[in-house]
């Protein structure tokens, strides 16, 4: 091993012990405990020598943030393990299902992605490169709810009211959403997904992260013991409106 080599090892074993020691402290204190100062003490390294790995606190969180998305992602994919490809239907179901318990378990990684008010560390939002790291869980279920409504037609007359304010940002989240159905081997196009479907995947995108945020945060309008009748309801309304049936 070149000593070039040996201190490229070092420098990733380095990074990975850094970021694993800031997420042990999201997970058990909090963003806020986050702080160079504190993972620089339980690295055993000074606070200034973290900027040789890391720009600024912003860009180890972004970088800890993709960490989070890309275990998110495996997780994800493990709930689709098993599930025949071709049922589409099933597959919503587990990842929505995967998602709700993934992010009630994980309430810090959850807050850190999906609910940060700073631009850098939010979810990719409707039109943005598909294949940059944001938010896993709207990039799997808008491509599994794609596919689901390109092999099942909407019923007439669902996803005509689309609000004309909406049409320009809808048609540029369109083509995101056929690229990423397309990337999967289906072949599909606007006459299969229009943008009253794709109106309608948003709207249905929309629900199913607000009941999830509103169960994480505690923030229910209304005392509820069990959310998941709630959330499994949800789920079935959404795709019964498709004209599907529900998944049991």
């Amino acid at each position: 091993m070149t000593e070039a080599t040996r201190r490229e090892r070092l420098r990733a074993e380095t990074e990975r012990e850094i970021r694993r020691q800031a997420r042990a402290l999201l997970v058990k204190h909090g963003r806020d405990a986050v702080t160079l100062r504190a993972i620089a003490r339980e690295v055993g390294i000074t606070a200034p020598a973290l900027y040789r790995y890391y720009d600024s606190r912003e860009d180890l969180l972004r970088r800890l943030a993709e960490d989070i998305c890309t275990d998110l992602a495996a997780k994800l994919d493990a709930d689709l393990d098993g599930i025949d490809e071709h049922d589409v239907n099933a597959q919503v179901y587990a990842v929505c299902r995967g998602f709700r318990r993934w992010a009630l378990a994980h309430p810090q990684e959850f807050t850190l992605v999906f609910a940060s008010t700073e631009d850098a560390l939010a979810p990719c939002a409707p039109g943005e490169d598909h294949s940059q790291v944001g938010d896993q869980f709207g990039r799997v279920f808008l491509e599994l709810a794609g596919r689901l409504i390109a092999s099942h037609p909407l019923p007439e007359g669902l996803g005509d009211d689309v609000p004309e304010d909406l049409h320009a940002d809808l048609a540029a989240f369109q083509k995101v959403l056929l690229a990423s159905v397309t990337d999967r081997g289906v072949e599909v196009d606007e006459r299969v997904l229009p943008l009253g479907a794709v109106y309608h995947v948003t709207q249905s995108w929309v629900r199913i992260y607000g009941h999830v945020a509103l169960e994480v945060f505690g923030r229910f309008p209304f005392a509820v013991s069990n959310p998941e009748p709630l959330f499994d309801s949800m789920l079935a309304q959404i795709l019964g409106e498709m004209g599907l049936p529900p998944q049991r």
